[in-house]
């Protein structure tokens, strides 16, 4: 008899509370959203594998290009660095979060990057992340938006990498998007200012030297005032490479390993 009933209790066990805890400790892509200005955006949050509630996670923030704007939040785990996780996971032992832009406004400058830094607060909060390790990265249209992040906001991040993107005002090949300057109009060299902005925050650059869509002039000059500036900065450009440089980028150990060894002072 009592073998029975402690038969039983170890089948309720098993049944009853290990989904509640697999729930506690769902890993991989997975499916948020957050109200900013009475709008929803939608969003997807990378848990690595090996993720436990009593680590101090590193989180990156990951903005995607201009061919990806949207409202199903799934669009910019397609490619790029969602693509790169997937293939080395290994290489990313962080929380990811991968905002979704809305079509139109401004690109990531004003609300869509308002709510990705939303986002990046939500999940530092629920995936224990650390905030001395928080990076930034974006290509094209999402490396303007690094931009634009790192230079309102100096002191949050602990490295960036942004990739064949663009300081200066430029419109979009795809979504006809008219971006403005990082920097104010009345700057008198919009690459030092940005430059100045960003301040000491670490940043490796990297720019396909045959991009027809932003010139590499763009990422050639913001490394020179970087550099100028006394900044920790890095730069690859890839030689016969046209716009999309993102694949290489994310693909490439050495960043990826230099990204981590960053710690917000």
């Amino acid at each position: 008899m009592i073998g029975s009933r402690l038969m039983l209790v170890l089948v309720w066990l098993a049944v009853g509370w290990a989904p509640v805890a697999w729930a506690r400790h769902e890993t991989g892509f997975l499916d948020r959203a957050v109200t900013f200005g009475g709008v929803e955006y939608r969003y997807e949050v990378y848990v690595p594998r090996e993720w436990t509630p009593g680590g101090r996670w590193p989180v990156i923030l990951a903005l995607h290009g201009g061919g990806e704007y949207g409202t199903d939040g799934l669009a910019p785990t397609v490619g790029a660095l969602a693509k790169a996780i997937r293939q080395h996971p290994d290489r990313f032992p962080a929380v990811v979060v991968f905002p979704h832009a809305h079509p139109g406004a401004l690109g990531w400058q004003g609300p869509n990057g308002e709510a990705a830094m939303k986002e990046l607060g939500g999940a530092l909060r629920e995936f224990h992340g650390d905030p001395g390790r928080l990076y930034l990265t974006g290509y094209s249209a999402g490396g303007n938006g690094a931009w634009w992040l790192a230079y309102h906001n100096p002191d949050r991040f602990a490295a960036a990498v942004i990739v064949c993107s663009f300081v200066t005002a430029f419109t979009g090949r795809q979504s006809g998007i008219d971006y403005r300057p990082i920097a104010p109009t009345l700057a008198a060299d919009p690459y030092a200012e940005v430059a100045r902005g960003v301040g000491a925050l670490p940043i490796w650059l990297v720019h396909g030297d045959a991009d027809k869509n932003v010139s590499v002039e763009e990422s050639r000059r913001m490394f020179a005032a970087l550099k100028a500036a006394g900044g920790d900065a890095r730069y690859t450009e890839l030689p016969g490479v046209d716009h999309q440089a993102w694949d290489p980028a994310y693909q490439n150990p050495d960043i990826a390993a230099w990204l981590f060894a960053r710690r917000r002072r």
